[in-house]
């Protein structure tokens, strides 16, 4: 059986999944800080770790990543969901801290790092999607902005619409999927 925990679960925690959130209002099965490390979890307790609209509310997105890494087993995955930082709808919220795009998590991942010595947690992309506003996804717009991951070779598209085109056409959520890779003892 997959064990399952849902981080800032709020009000729609992932069915059959332990809920970890902040706010005492909300279908949480643990009440804790998110920006407070470490979670109340063991090391390599989950299979997966899903986080729907949070990382763009943590303080310290690097050590958000690295406790997930941390509680997730070897092999487990981690899907986050996050909006664009050029999604119009964005600067409504007054807790946002943190802005991501496609390539916020490339300092996790071997070979795309900016600096190798950042952090020790590795993680495997396994699916990046952005989807765009309606329009855009309308136009097919989105379609050609994701051709990667169809044929990853055409990851030139989604950088060129990232570094010219994402004011024009864009963005609202970012769908995020890796593999934890950990060494083995």
């Amino acid at each position: 059986m997959t064990k399952i925990l849902d981080v800032g679960c709020g009000a729609n925690k992932t069915d059959g999944a332990i809920g970890l959130d902040n706010n005492p209002r909300t279908n949480a099965d643990f009440i804790h800080d998110l920006g407070e490390l470490p979670y109340p979890f063991a090391d390599n307790e989950f299979d997966l770790v899903v986080s729907n609209h949070v990382v763009e509310h943590v303080p310290d997105v690097m050590g958000f990543i690295g406790e997930l890494y941390r509680v997730t087993r070897h092999g487990g995955r981690i899907k986050l969901l996050c909006p664009h930082y050029t999604n119009p709808d964005w600067p409504n919220d007054p807790t946002h801290r943190n802005h991501i795009n496609s390539y916020t998590f490339n300092t996790f991942i071997a070979g795309r790092e900016v600096f190798d010595f950042y952090t020790e947690v590795q993680l495997k992309p396994v699916r990046c999607y952005v989807s765009l506003l309606n329009l855009w996804k309308a136009l097919g717009i989105e379609f050609f902005v994701n051709l990667d991951t169809r044929w990853p070779g055409m990851r030139f598209t989604r950088k060129f619409w990232e570094q010219y085109l994402s004011y024009i056409f864009r963005g609202k959520e970012l769908q995020f999927e890796f593999e934890v890779v950990k060494k083995e003892n």
